[in-house]
């Protein structure tokens, strides 16, 4: 990738005062300054592609809708290479493909066993809540995940295989893993590395809502005023929660804010219909689309983002993300008043790939893998009295899969959605892990007699990070521009933590797994997970608003409409929860972040 001798100048040192001082140690402009010169620097080094073999190319096609409109697949984003980003294609990396091969599988089982690591270091010992967020936040995460990426269900045909020691308490037989398929490659390409294919489409295009199939979509969308289909008081038709309760990890976390954010697509077409009387079905359909995602899109920037990430550097610099140094009030008052994506934001900035065809890639993904946000248990209260709706808290399995439609029919969602913003989730740390994650059922791969699978996700994930070659914790932090770290007193302020993760990795601080290292790791003031993470997320959450057109070159009034910009500048998680449940409006007054505690109630009082 290009860049000028002066740009790259201040890359590298930034990049110096990061190493020697930390931008989290700096004053907040001068760590402004340096954030913007480390994603440059990223932006120079991690950016690399997925073997070329794995491309492929689309046919022109004679329906020109997607020239204003998200196409259901994901594809012709980018007019001039239509298949970047649809669905089906192929992480990019973060690392040099040299170092982005799978390990050996006697590596993978053995180096050391997953099962072993997630049983020493991240089985949960006593739940160690985040108590700067709600529980609101961990749901999010997991329903914008739902949009962003998926390996699929892997196959069973030849798992992999994890030994289990004398004393493992596993009920289930052998522990077996799924193994993650590869994209085809051909013979020129041998000595790359593996790619494997995004089930999702790449782009933050409300995919999760939407489906990645004109045929999901059909099933989805109701025909008319381009509404989504809801049941009575705007549930979620019970044909629609049968199939999603039949998909791994859904739960009742995912059923709120799938429920919420098509009541948002409704209420977005109603609005757009008013202003714009003639328009279709598809019209509205699709311009309610690109509107709701965009929120969703900025809500998780400048909202949730700045919920987990509570630095005060970070609280400016993600604003600016989305509306610039100049500030959200001068965007409001002036629009963008400078080309420069610093200056005035990404969104309606020129679309940019630097140099590398836009693509997810696995170690985002990796990075991503936030399960200790969940807890074991949840309490379910009044919204409008805070009384305990039943006698004992709820099992995270019990509201899970099948169960989560009778909770919905039995609670009422406003209820459900006060409970989770007076919880909080889980930290994200060593010895966090739910339990319940760790023998997590799924459907079964046709191997299993009782229809199901039982997983350990903690060791899973383990396993994951090795076989789809993402480097272990120092050598990716030399690969991003960090320093390694020379011993495990040096990895962790936790001296037990330390002296556990020594026996378990026999005294090779190499050989550390990336997961373990970045939840033993100190982390910056007021963050919610560690800087070494944060690196990943300093490149790609820029990234993934610059190669979007529909963020960048068509983010205007032209695609989207004055009235759909305006939504998305004018509305925030609070106003979209008041939207659909005006009685949290008392509640909400009282928080900057709906993703922060929300106060007891009552309502009642409130609404005196």
């Amino acid at each position: 990738m290009t860049n000028s001798p002066r740009r790259s100048l201040f890359a590298r040192v930034a990049e110096m005062l990061d190493r020697r001082i930390g931008w989290h140690r700096l004053p907040v402009p001068l760590g402004l300054i340096t954030l913007v010169g480390l994603r440059r620097r990223l932006r120079e080094r991690n950016l690399w592609d997925a073997p070329s073999a794995t491309r492929s190319v689309l046919p022109t096609s004679d329906d020109e809708r997607y020239v204003f409109a998200r196409t259901a697949d994901g594809t012709r984003n980018d007019l001039e290479n239509p298949a970047m980003g649809g669905a089906g294609m192929p992480f990019g990396r973060n690392v040099p493909l040299e170092f982005a091969h799978p390990e050996n599988p006697q590596d993978v089982l053995e180096g050391p066993n997953p099962r072993q690591v997630s049983r020493e270091l991240l089985t949960r010992d006593a739940f160690k809540p985040a108590r700067t967020l709600n529980l609101l936040a961990a749901a999010w995460l997991q329903f914008e995940i739902r949009d962003w990426f998926s390996h699929g269900k892997g196959t069973m045909d030849e798992p992999w295989d994890l030994r289990l020691e004398g004393t493992d308490p596993w009920p289930h037989g052998p522990m077996q893993v799924p193994r993650t398929p590869e994209t085809p490659r051909l013979p020129d390409d041998a000595d790359s590395p593996p790619a494997f294919a995004n089930q999702e489409t790449h782009w933050w295009d409300a995919s999760h809502i939407y489906g990645n199939t004109q045929a999901q979509q059909e099933v989805l969308r109701s025909g008319e005023d381009g509404k989504l289909r809801l049941g009575p008081g705007g549930s979620i038709p019970g044909d629609v929660l049968d199939r999603l309760a039949k998909e791994p990890g859904w739960w009742i976390g995912l059923a709120l804010m799938f429920t919420l954010f098509a009541r948002e697509h409704n209420a977005i077409c109603e609005h757009l219909r008013e202003e714009h009387p003639h328009w279709s079905d598809d019209d509205l359909f699709d311009h309610a689309r690109l509107v709701n995602a965009a929120l969703m899109a900025k809500i998780h920037t400048v909202e949730w983002t700045t919920a987990i990430l509570g630095h005060p550097t970070l609280q400016v610099a993600m604003s600016a993300n989305w509306w610039g140094l100049a500030t959200e009030r001068i965007y409001k008052l002036f629009g963008r008043i400078s080309e420069s994506e610093v200056i005035s934001g990404i969104p309606g900035s020129q679309q940019n790939h630097f140099g590398i065809p836009y693509s997810l890639t696995e170690e985002f993904a990796a990075v991503y893998r936030m399960h200790p946000l969940i807890p074991d248990y949840f309490s379910f209260r009044s919204a409008d009295t805070d009384e305990a709706l039943r006698d004992r808290p709820l099992t995270l399995r019990e509201v899970q899969d099948e169960h989560v439609r009778g909770l919905l029919e039995r609670t009422p969602m406003i209820d459900l959605l006060y409970s989770f913003g007076v919880s909080h989730p889980g930290e994200i740390t060593l010895h966090n892990f739910p339990r319940f994650l760790q023998e997590f059922r799924r459907p079964s791969h046709g191997k299993s007699t009782d229809g199901e699978v039982f997983m350990d996700l903690a060791a899973t994930d383990i396993l994951r990070a090795r076989e789809l070659g993402v480097p272990r914790y120092n050598e990716f932090r030399k690969l991003l521009g960090l320093r390694p770290i020379e011993s495990f007193e040096n990895l962790t302020d936790n001296p037990r933590w330390a002296e556990e993760i020594r026996h378990v990795y026999k005294d090779d601080i190499d050989r550390v797994d990336l997961m373990v290292g970045m939840f033993a790791e100190p982390k910056p003031e007021g963050f919610g997970f560690s800087d070494t993470a944060f690196r990943i997320f300093i490149l790609m959450a820029s990234r993934r608003l610059n190669s979007d057109r529909f963020f960048t070159t068509d983010y205007n009034a032209r695609v989207y409409t004055q009235a759909g910009l305006d939504w998305v500048n004018y509305n925030t998680m609070s106003s979209v929860l008041v939207r659909h449940f005006p009685d949290l409006r008392p509640l909400l007054r009282e928080v900057k972040n709906a993703f922060a505690p929300w106060p007891r109630a009552g309502l009642r009082a409130g609404r005196r």
